[in-house]
C-alpha cells in the first residue's frame, strides 16, 4: 500500500523473487511531460477526490506544522530533491532522553543499513552535482569556507549524462536502463531549470516510477493507480483483507460522496503498509478497531526532521554594493548541503546537529518575485509610458525601443540575488498523532525543540550575513509553526510492543505478516534527507521477509457482506408507527471488559463515545403486545479510538426485558457497525432498571453499559466474541430535553400510538419504581 520509497523498494524486492505482488497506489501516473506548469493546471494540482482534486500535491494543517506529501505512482520521490544522504553514523541514538518522559532510541544501526544503502543508491543511481560553476553552489561552498562549516555536494538521484561514463550534458537522451521504463516514453537530462520539487516534465530525475516500479512491472508486480485503502484487518486464518475504492478518471472536477465509492478487496498472505509518515498512521488509527492488541505505541514518536524554511533575500557584494549573483533557479533544486555537527559526535559540537542547503526554485517564480516589488515596478511603467508619450508628441523618428523595454523589465537583482534555505536536523520526536472527530491530528510543537531551532536560524543568519544578504523567516515562523516535507514516525520501531509498534524489520508486534515500511517507522528524526534511509531500510526488511518461511494455508472463506438495508418493516394496514431520536456520550478503553472499568480509563485518557441513533417502531400496537418490545435503531456511533463515525448497518433495541426478576427491567441496544474501510464491530448495551434505595429513575434510564465486540454478532455468540472496548455512556440533560421535541409518528392514530407508548413506559417504570412512593416499606411482608 503506497508507492513511495518503502513501497516501491518492497514491490521490486519481492516481485523479483517470484512472489505474487499487488501495489495498491491512491494517485495517478505522471509520465514525462505529464506535471502540471500552467495557472488552470497548478490549481487543480492538489489531492482531495472528495472535491474532485486528483492532483499531486496534499496538504495537511496541524496547529504546530503543515505537512505536504504527494499522491501519485512514485510517491514522495515525485516532489522531493533528490538528495541521498545516509544517516550518519553517531546519529543512531540509543536510550536518548525526550522532554515529556520516555526516550529516542533506534534498534539499528548504521552498519546493519550500509549494504542497502549501497544497493538504493545503485539502483537510483546516484551522483553528486557535477557542476562547479553553478552560483548558488559557489555562494554556498565560499560561505561555508570562510565561516569554517563543512560542505559537501550529495549525491542526487539525478540523470546528468546520457548514459554512464559520459560527461554531463543538458537536455541529452538518456539511454534505456536495466528495465523497460513503464511509461513507454524518452528521457533527457537534467537542463538545471530548479523544477525538481514540481515534478520533472523531462525524467531527469531517477523517480521510483522510473526505477525501481519499472523493475517491479518487470517481474510481475501488477501496479493499481487510482486505488486509495480505506480498510484493513487480519483474516481467521491468517494474512489480510484489504479494502479500496477506485478513483476513476472522469470523476475528476466532480465532488463524491465516500459512500459513492464502492469498497473493492484483495487479500494477501503479507501487507506491507507505506502510505508515508501520515497516511500509514491515519490507516492504523482509523482501523485500529480490527487489530485488538495493537502497541499503544501507535501513533507516537512524530516529528517532522527538523524542517525549517527560510530565505536569503537580495545578496550585495560587500566589496562593491554590487547584486550578488546566486541564481537560486539555476540547477537542480538542491545542489549542495552544510553540515554542523552534534553532541553525539564526540568532537566538541554542542547542541543537535543538522544540514543547511540550497533550496531552488523554478525559474519561473523569479518573475513573481520581480511583478511582487510593486513600487519599484510602478516605477519602471510609469517612466516607460511618459517616454514613450513623450516620443510621440515630439513626432521622435528614433524607432529602436529596446533599451527602453529593457528598462521596463528592470534589473531583476531580487530574483538574481535570492534563494530558499532547506535546513533539516534531529528535532526531538515527541510528537502524538491522533484521530479527533475522526480526521487525522497531531500535537506537536516547536517549543521542546526549541534549541535546536534556534541554532539552525542563527546559522542561516550567519550565511546570509556573510553573503551580504537579509536573512528571512517563512512567514508562518512568526506564529511557531513550520512546514515539513518530510514527516516521520507514527508506528515507531522498538524491541518491544512497550517501546515500539513494530520490530526493527517492520513487522507489527502481535500481527505476522503486516509490516510497516515508510517513514511512520522511525523512531526518530534521520537528520539528513530521509529517503535514503526509508528505501534502506526496506531493502533490509525484504531480506528478512524473503528468508522467513512462506505464510501457511489459510482458508479462502467469504466475508460477511454488508446488510446494506435495514430489516423489513412491517406493512399492515391501519398500523400507527412512532419513533424518536436519542443521543448518548460517555468514555470508552480498548481491552476492557468491564464498562465500569472502561468507562474510568477512558475518562482519564479523554477516549469518548457517542452515538445518535432514530429508534422506530413501525406498528405501536404490535410493539407493546411483544414481550421483548423490540424497535429498529438507526444511526451512527461516533468514536476515534474505534476511527471515527461508524455507520449503523443494522441495530435492534428492547425498550423493556424481563431476564427472571419481576423487579428488574432492562433496556437493551444491539448494534452492527461498520467503519469507511468496511471493518465490523458489533456495540452491545443495556441500561439496568431496578429499584435501589434513594431515587435512582433518571441514573438508571440514562445509564448504558456498552461493549464493543469484534466482527457482526447475534446475542447467541455474545460469549464467545472478543471484547474491543468497554465503557459507559449516558443521556445528559439538554440530550434529554431535545429527545423529547423528536417524537414523530406515522399512519392514521398518532394520539392512540403516543398514549399507547406512553403507557407501556410509564406502566413499566411503576411497576419497578412504584414502591419508592408508597408509604409502605417493600421490605415487609404484608398479611394476608
Amino acid at each position: 500500500m503506497g508507492s513511495g520509497f518503502g513501497g516501491s523498494v518492497a514491490a521490486y524486492r519481492l516481485a523479483q523473487a517470484g512472489r505474487s505482488v499487488v501495489l495498491l497506489e491512491r494517485g495517478k501516473t505522471y509520465p514525462p511531460g505529464g506535471f502540471a506548469r500552467t495557472p488552470a493546471e497548478m490549481s487543480r494540482n492538489f489531492w482531495d477526490p472528495s472535491e474532485g482534486l486528483h492532483g499531486l500535491f496534499n496538504i495537511w494543517a496541524f496547529p504546530g506544522l503543515y505537512g505536504v506529501v504527494s499522491s501519485g505512482l512514485g510517491g514522495g520521490s515525485l516532489i522531493y530533491a533528490n538528495v541521498l544522504l545516509r544517516k550518519d553514523e553517531r546519529w543512531f541514538v540509543h536510550e536518548s532522553p525526550l522532554p515529556g518522559g520516555g526516550y529516542e532510541h533506534w534498534p539499528i544501526g548504521r552498519a546493519d543499513l550500509d549494504p542497502h544503502y549501497a544497493e538504493v543508491e545503485r539502483m537510483l543511481g546516484a551522483t553528486p552535482y557535477p557542476y562547479s560553476d553553478t552560483a548558488k553552489t559557489v555562494a554556498m561552498r565560499e560561505s561555508a569556507e570562510r565561516l569554517g562549516l563543512r560542505w559537501s555536494r550529495p549525491p542526487l538521484a539525478v540523470s546528468f549524462a546520457g548514459a554512464p561514463g559520459e560527461a554531463p550534458m543538458p537536455r541529452t537522451p538518456i539511454a534505456p536502463g536495466e528495465f523497460p521504463n513503464l511509461h513507454g516514453l524518452p528521457r533527457s537530462t537534467c537542463k538545471l531549470c530548479g523544477e525538481c520539487d514540481i515534478g520533472c516534465n523531462d525524467g531527469a530525475k531517477n523517480t521510483l516510477d522510473h526505477t525501481y516500479l519499472s523493475a517491479a512491472k518487470h517481474y510481475g508486480a501488477d501496479l493499481r493507480t487510482r486505488s486509495e485503502v480505506r480498510g484493513i484487518s487480519p483474516l481467521p486464518g491468517g494474512g489480510y483483507e484489504v479494502r479500496y475504492v477506485v478513483h476513476l478518471p472522469e470523476n475528476e472536477g466532480r465532488k463524491l460522496a465516500t459512500s459513492e465509492l464502492p469498497l473493492r478487496a484483495v487479500r494477501c498472505d503479507r501487507l506491507v503498509l507505506a502510505a508515508g509518515a501520515l497516511g500509514t498512521s491515519y490507516l492504523l488509527l482509523r482501523n485500529r478497531s480490527a487489530f485488538p492488541g495493537l502497541s499503544r505505541t501507535i501513533g507516537t514518536r512524530f516529528c517532522g526532521n527538523g524542517d525549517l524554511l527560510t530565505f536569503l533575500v537580495d545578496a550585495k557584494d560587500r566589496a562593491t554594493g554590487a547584486t550578488r549573483r546566486i541564481e537560486g533557479s539555476r540547477g537542480t533544486v538542491i545542489t549542495s548541503a552544510i553540515r554542523v555537527g552534534d553532541d553525539v559526535d564526540g568532537d566538541g559540537s554542542k547542541g543537535r546537529g543538522f544540514y543547511i542547503q540550497d533550496a531552488g526554485y523554478p525559474a519561473f517564480a523569479e518573475w513573481l518575485f520581480e511583478a511582487a516589488q510593486l513600487p519599484d515596478r510602478m516605477k519602471r511603467v510609469t517612466r516607460f509610458a511618459a517616454e514613450r508619450l513623450q516620443s510621440r508628441l515630439r513626432r521622435s523618428s528614433a524607432s529602436d525601443i529596446s533599451a527602453s523595454l529593457s528598462s521596463l523589465l528592470g534589473p531583476g537583482a531580487l530574483g538574481q540575488g535570492s534563494m530558499p534555505l532547506l535546513g533539516m536536523g534531529r528535532d526531538i520526536p515527541d510528537g502524538i498523532m491522533r484521530l479527533r472527530e475522526g480526521y487525522l491530528d497531531v500535537t506537536w510543537t516547536t517549543a521542546t525543540s526549541e534549541d535546536y531551532f534556534h541554532r539552525l536560524r542563527e546559522t542561516m543568519r550567519e550565511i546570509a550575513e556573510d553573503l551580504g544578504a537579509r536573512f528571512i523567516d517563512n512567514p508562518i515562523w512568526w506564529a511557531k509553526q513550520v512546514v515539513t516535507v518530510h514527516p516521520l514516525g507514527g508506528a515507531p520501531m522498538g524491541r518491544h510492543p512497550e517501546e515500539g509498534t513494530c520490530d526493527e524489520f517492520g513487522e507489527v508486534f502481535g500481527f505476522p505478516g503486516l509490516h510497516v515500511l515508510d517513514g511512520a517507522l522511525l523512531p526518530g528524526s534521520v537528520g539528513a534527507n530521509p529517503a535514503l534511509t526509508i528505501a534502506a531500510v526496506a531493502d533490509r526488511a525484504c531480506d528478512r521477509i524473503l528468508s522467513s518461511p512462506p505464510a501457511p494455508p489459510r482458508p479462502r472463506t467469504a466475508t460477511a457482506e454488508h446488510k446494506a438495508e435495514a430489516a423489513a418493516r412491517t406493512e399492515r394496514d391501519g398500523a400507527t408507527g412512532l419513533s424518536f431520536t436519542e443521543k448518548m456520550r460517555g468514555f470508552i478503553a480498548l481491552g476492557i471488559d468491564n464498562p465500569e472499568r472502561g468507562a474510568e480509563l477512558g475518562r482519564h485518557n479523554d477516549h469518548r463515545l457517542m452515538f445518535r441513533l432514530t429508534i422506530t417502531t413501525d406498528d405501536v400496537d404490535a410493539f407493546v403486545a411483544d414481550a421483548d418490545h423490540m424497535c429498529r435503531a438507526e444511526g451512527y456511533v461516533d468514536c476515534d479510538m474505534l476511527g471515527g463515525r461508524l455507520e449503523v448497518v443494522q441495530g435492534w433495541f428492547n425498550l423493556f426485558t424481563k431476564d427472571g426478576d419481576d423487579d428488574r427491567r432492562r433496556m437493551l441496544y444491539r448494534l452492527h457497525l461498520a467503519d469507511t474501510g468496511g471493518n465490523h464491530l458489533t456495540l452491545v448495551g443495556f441500561k439496568d432498571v431496578h429499584d435501589d434505595a434513594g431515587a435512582d429513575v433518571w441514573r438508571d434510564t440514562s445509564t448504558l453499559y456498552v461493549r464493543v465486540l469484534a466482527d457482526h454478532v447475534m446475542p447467541a455468540g455474545d460469549e464467545d466474541a472478543k471484547v474491543i472496548a468497554s465503557g459507559v455512556i449516558t443521556i445528559h440533560v439538554p440530550d434529554f430535553l431535545r429527545q423529547l421535541t423528536t417524537f414523530t409518528t406515522s399512519g392514521p392514530r398518532p394520539a392512540h400510538a403516543f398514549a399507547q407508548f406512553g403507557r407501556l413506559f410509564l406502566g413499566e417504570l411503576w411497576e419497578v419504581y412504584g414502591s419508592f412512593f408508597s408509604d409502605e416499606d417493600p421490605d415487609v411482608e404484608r398479611d394476608a
